[in-house]
């Protein structure tokens, strides 16, 4: 449990009931996560594996949608900018997000393509929780009709139009790219509005914006090298930073909590918040970004946010499968903090 004064928990508490009167957009690849669930019924006579029995099929919004669904339930406008497929997975994800107040007016429902879904197979023994067994992966092809791309970047540069932030969720499938993520430069140029980014395999490509989120394997693989202790980390992440040309840089460490990153300042380590033993990691980035953004859009600054996100990551590696933080369970979490 971290130790804070007063005045910060206060400060931090008012930033989360600010959240309700900010809008921020998301550019990104949408996913649809699907959670099917079984009892073990029996062992194969064809092959040695188990035979589930079929309980539910769920299917959440994953990726950029999750991004979005976060902001939602967060108690923001959020406004969304991508692209599905005309098929189920598609129409599941934007009655999902519409009926959770997302703006989707800014997502091509595109013929011929396929929406990216993710199945995740879950079983278990009667009465007892279901674990994730194996993940199937249909993948749409990265976007390159230059129609498309040249309407998701009209829709970016009039998504951005009024609002407090904006964030890019690449998942490498295409949406974020030099004609989208180049209508959001120019957008957000002179605006004085945070734009973040989230980037799987790509950080590198997405220079001159306000701050990123990495985990600290994303940014071995960008040094091409593991680090041994947080200050080797803290050394390459700076690097990172100024290469990139950002103000700051969140770097998420699981159990070991934050880092963060900040132009002039001394590097800021953050506690990880609540157990050290999550019970789901899925979209757990998506919740750290969307909060972060969030509060950056309602006036924090950044050691407020990085503050802010890491509750809000604490909270959700909590939950099973692909899910969202609340106000109410970010106040109570910034309220357990110890006063110094």
């Amino acid at each position: 449990m971290s130790v804070v004064n007063t005045t910060q928990t206060e400060r931090l508490g008012a930033l989360v009931r600010a959240f309700a009167e900010r809008r921020v957009v998301v550019l990104g690849d949408l996913i649809a996560d699907q959670f099917v669930s079984g009892e073990i019924a029996r062992v194969s006579r064809e092959a040695p594996v188990m035979i589930l029995r079929h309980e539910r099929t769920e299917t959440v919004p994953g990726g950029a949608a999750n991004c979005a669904l976060n902001l939602a339930t967060l108690g923001a406008r959020a406004t969304l900018v991508g692209a599905v497929g005309e098929d189920s997975a598609g129409r599941e994800l934007l009655e999902r997000l519409s009926a959770a107040g997302v703006d989707c007016r800014g997502v091509v429902v595109t013929p011929g393509m396929r929406t990216t879904t993710k199945v995740r197979i879950l079983a278990g023994h009667a009465h007892s929780p279901r674990q994730q067994v194996v993940r199937l992966d249909y993948e749409s092809e990265p976007l390159s009709d230059a129609g498309l791309l040249a309407r998701l970047a009209d829709n970016t540069h009039k998504a951005f139009e009024g609002a407090g932030g904006a964030i890019v969720s690449d998942y490498n499938y295409g949406v974020a790219c030099e004609a989208t993520a180049g209508a959001l430069r120019a957008a957000a140029e002179g605006a004085g509005v945070p734009v973040l980014v989230d980037s799987r395999f790509r950080l590198r490509d997405f220079k001159g914006f306000t701050s990123a989120t990495p985990n600290e394997d994303e940014v071995e693989q960008v040094a091409g090298r593991r680090f041994e202790e947080a200050g080797e980390l803290a050394a390459e992440g700076e690097r990172l930073r100024e290469a990139l040309g950002y103000r700051s840089l969140l770097v998420t460490r699981g159990k070991h909590g934050m880092l963060l990153l900040e132009e002039g300042e001394p590097a800021l380590h953050l506690d990880a918040v609540g157990s050290h033993d999550a019970v789901d990691v899925t979209g757990a980035g998506d919740t750290v970004i969307a909060t972060y953004a969030l509060a950056l859009a309602a006036g924090a600054d950044f050691p407020e946010a990085a503050r802010l996100a890491n509750h809000a990551g604490g909270i959700v590696v909590l939950k099973r499968g692909t899910a969202c933080v609340y106000p109410h369970e970010l106040l109570a979490s910034v309220g357990q903090e110890v006063p110094a």
